[in-house]
C-alpha cells in the first residue's frame, strides 16, 4: 500500500512579501545604480503600469477612462522630459562651462550653467506637461462625442482619463529633477531618496505596531496611528542625517528639510490612495507583485513627497 503524500504547504504571506520585496527592491536599486537609460527606462515603464491600475480602478468605480490614450501620453510625458531636458540640455549646459582655468570665470561659469539649467527645468516642466494635456483633454472630448452615447458621463470620463495624469504621471516625472543635478545624472540622490522613504515606512510600522493607540485616519486606514507617524518621523530624520555619508556636498540644512517632506507627505501619499481604494471599492490596485499588491501601493508615497522635493530643488538648489 502507498502512503499518501502530505500536501506542500504553499508560501506564507509574509514569506511572499519578504521574498518579492527583496527582489523588487534589488530590481530598482540596480537600474538606478546602472545609469541614465536604465534608470529611465524603469521609471517610465513604472508610471506607465502605475497609470494603467489607476484607470483599472477608475473602471471598477463605474467610469470609463480612455486607458491606452492615457498610458501614452504619460510615456510621451516622461519620455519627453527625460530626453529633451536632461540628455540633450545636458550638452549644452556643459559647453557652456568651458572656462579659461581663472577662478572668477570658473563661478562666472558655475552660475551661467545653473542659470541656465533652471530656467530650461521651469520651462520643460511646466511648458510639455501643460502642451499634452490641452491636446489630450481636445482628444479625450472628440473620442466622447464620436462615442456618443456609449458613455451616459462623457466629460466624468475626460476628468478621470486626465486626473490619472495629473494624479500619476506629472509627479512621477518630477523624479528626473531630483536624479539630475545640472545635467547630470546622480544616482545617490535617487538612492537617499529611496531610503527616506523606506524610513518613514519602516519607522511608523515598528512604532505603530509597538506604540500605536491614536488612529490618525481610522475610515480610511485604521492600522495608521499618530504613534506610528511619530516613529517614521524620527527614522527618516535620522536617515536624512545619515545620507550625509552618500552626499556630503549636500548640506545638513538641506538633507533634514528633505528628511522633514517625505515624513510628511509620504504617510499622505499612502492616505490618498487608500481613499481612492475605498472610493471605488479595490482592496490593492493590482496584483503584479504576490504580497505587496500592485505598483500603485508601493509607489503611492512618491506622489505627493516628489513635486514638493522638486519644486523645493528648483526654488532652492
Amino acid at each position: 500500500m502507498t502512503a499518501t503524500s502530505t500536501p506542500k504547504k504553499a508560501p506564507s504571506n509574509l514569506r511572499l512579501r519578504v521574498i518579492y520585496g527583496v527582489l523588487g527592491a534589488a530590481l530598482l536599486l540596480g537600474c538606478v545604480w546602472y545609469g541614465p537609460l536604465t534608470f529611465g527606462l524603469f521609471f517610465g515603464v513604472v508610471q506607465a503600469i502605475m497609470l494603467w491600475e489607476f484607470y483599472r480602478m477608475m473602471r471598477a468605480g463605474g467610469y470609463a477612462p480612455a486607458t491606452w490614450l492615457g498610458v501614452g501620453v504619460s510615456l510621451i510625458l516622461f519620455g519627453s522630459i527625460l530626453v529633451g531636458t536632461y540628455y540633450m540640455m545636458g550638452d549644452s549646459v556643459i559647453s557652456l562651462a568651458k572656462t579659461d582655468g581663472s577662478s572668477e570665470r570658473n563661478r562666472l561659469a558655475e552660475h551661467i550653467t545653473f542659470s541656465f539649467w533652471q530656467s530650461q527645468t521651469w520651462l520643460t516642466l511646466f511648458a510639455i506637461p501643460g502642451v499634452l494635456l490641452t491636446l489630450a483633454t481636445v482628444v479625450l472630448l472628440i473620442r466622447e462625442i464620436f462615442l456618443w452615447p456609449k458613455y451616459s458621463q462623457p466629460f466624468t470620463n475626460v476628468a478621470a482619463t486626465i486626473t490619472g495624469l495629473v494624479y500619476i504621471s506629472i509627479p512621477m516625472t518630477t523624479l528626473i529633477v531630483l536624479a539630475f543635478n545640472v545635467g547630470r545624472y546622480d544616482y545617490r540622490r535617487v538612492f537617499a531618496l529611496l531610503f527616506l522613504i523606506w524610513a518613514s515606512d519602516i519607522g511608523a510600522y515598528a512604532a505603530g505596531k509597538t506604540f500605536g493607540k491614536h488612529k490618525m485616519a481610522p475610515s480610511i486606514s485604521p492600522g495608521k496611528t499618530w504613534e506610528g507617524w511619530a516613529g517614521g518621523f524620527l527614522l527618516t530624520l535620522a536617515v536624512g542625517w545619515a545620507v550625509g555619508f552618500m552626499l556630503p556636498e549636500l548640506p545638513l540644512a538641506h538633507r533634514l528639510v528633505a528628511a522633514a517632506v517625505v515624513a510628511v507627505f509620504a504617510p499622505l501619499g499612502d492616505l490618498a490612495e487608500s481613499m481612492l481604494k475605498r472610493s471605488v471599492g479595490v482592496k490593492d490596485s493590482g496584483r503584479i507583485m504576490p504580497g505587496h499588491g500592485g505598483l500603485l501601493d508601493r509607489f503611492d508615497a512618491f506622489l505627493l513627497v516628489l513635486p514638493v522635493l522638486a519644486l523645493m530643488q528648483l526654488v532652492f538648489g
